[in-house]
């Protein structure tokens, strides 16, 4: 029997994939039906997953050209379940915090992999189960929640294991955090239990993994971090007819209103320019004191005022 070597914090900047043991895959094609809009996308993350950090950019561009046509059902992969992995180099918390600050130059986001070493994480289930329990309050709150738990893991070095922690993030996002405790602590689990069934069915077997299907259930699958037209070329081959919305941008300030936080690599995509001049814009709005900035080694976060 040849050792499995794959380990799930050890992401693969070159596939994009942070890569689970493979595991059993089904045959039969999973129906993914959709539901208000054209093209329903069934998108696989895990909020310790740096790769899927690496997508935010691409993932915001996709949502401000083409939102019109599709819904993204968020589930939760349940990258680390614990430290029994101990494969592919990776045997203790401390080796990840070289590995992200690696992921972290390649993919030109901001993350400091020092919370591997100060205050690190056990498993990533507590923050996936958490998701569970927010969605189960609000969809659209979920997903700025799960947004500020990835900030406060990468950019603050947050242990988001940690209820406290988790309980700040909802508060921040807008959720009742009382619900969420009683969700967290009861049905969430059967929902997080139901996204990894669904994993094994569909075969994933990494992350980020999105799922476009159409209505007649034609599927295209887009695994790993990818440049922008990768999606954008998946959503237009099941729905040709999607046009492309124009971003407003009369200020630099524009996007903002739509997203609080922007690293200078959302920016750079979402707008079209090079990662340098979104630096050199969202610098000189910081100086006119025009944004917050929080500052770690590995880059910026640009914060609305």
């Amino acid at each position: 029997m040849s050792e499995d070597k794959t380990n799930p914090l050890l992401c693969d900047p070159v596939s994009g994939m942070c890569e689970m043991p493979v595991g059993e895959k089904s045959n039969e094609k999973t129906a993914i039906p959709t539901e208000n809009k054209p093209v329903k996308i069934i998108y696989y993350t895990d909020p310790i997953c740096s790769s899927c950090w690496g997508i935010e950019p691409q993932l915001r561009k996709l949502k401000l050209e083409y939102g019109d046509y599709f819904e993204i059902d968020y589930r939760m992969g349940g990258l680390l379940p614990d430290w029994s992995y101990n494969s592919g180099g990776i045997s203790k918390p401390s080796d990840v915090a070289h590995h992200w600050n690696e992921a972290s130059l390649y993919y030109e986001m901001p993350i400091d992999g020092n919370v591997w070493i100060e205050d690190p994480l056990d498993s990533s289930y507590p923050s996936c189960i958490a998701m569970k329990a927010a969605q189960m309050q609000s969809k659209t709150k979920a997903v700025s929640f799960m947004r500020i738990l990835r900030e406060k893991l990468y950019i603050d070095k947050k242990n988001i294991a940690k209820w406290e922690n988790i309980a700040e993030a909802a508060k921040i996002a807008g959720l009742d955090v009382q619900k969420l405790k009683t969700d967290y602590e009861g049905e969430a689990k059967k929902l997080f239990q139901e996204d990894l069934n669904l994993a094994k069915t569909l075969g994933v077997r990494g992350f980020p993994t999105l799922f476009l299907a159409d209505a007649d259930n034609n599927q295209l699958t887009v695994y790993g971090s990818k440049p922008y037209a990768s999606y954008e070329n998946a959503l237009l081959a099941l729905f040709p007819d999607a046009k492309k919305k124009t971003i407003k941008n009369e200020t630099p300030l524009d996007l903002f209103e739509i997203f609080p936080t922007l690293a200078p690599k959302e920016y750079a995509v979402i707008l079209d320019k090079s990662t340098s001049e979104a630096t050199s814009i969202l610098e000189k709005l910081y100086q006119q004191d025009l944004l917050d900035k929080k500052t770690i080694k590995n880059g910026s976060l640009y914060i609305k005022k």
